[in-house]
């Protein structure tokens, strides 16, 4: 059966080079950069986010997500109702709110 598989012959097996530390720092970099392109301003977002939603207040103009904007009439814990006209009135919840809109802005459109 030699015949179907070669018979390997390897000589001892060369010690592996000790590492020089130049891999910790391709880590430590590594880590440097995920920290300041990707977590600290994902975290800015979330808390600039969550003081939008934390200050919402009666009469606010504000657009959702889906790119509803109306005025702010109601709001309750997690639960905001927008007046889109004068006799339609929508139900979101808080975290659908994208962003506030200027006083005015509403008239304007």
């Amino acid at each position: 059966m030699s015949f179907f598989i070669p018979a390997a012959y390897a000589d001892t097996a060369a010690a592996a080079p000790a590492g020089s530390g130049f891999e910790w720092v391709f880590l430590i970099g590594f880590l440097v950069i995920f920290y300041l392109m990707i977590w600290r301003p994902q975290a800015k977002r979330a808390k600039e986010h969550k003081n939008l939603l934390g200050g919402l207040q009666k009469g606010d103009e504000v657009v959702t997500s889906g790119g509803i904007a109306g005025k702010v009439s109601k709001v309750t814990d997690d639960f905001v109702v927008i007046e889109v006209s004068d006799t339609v009135e929508l139900k979101f919840q808080k975290q659908a709110i994208a962003a506030t809109l200027p006083k005015g802005t509403l008239k304007a459109i």
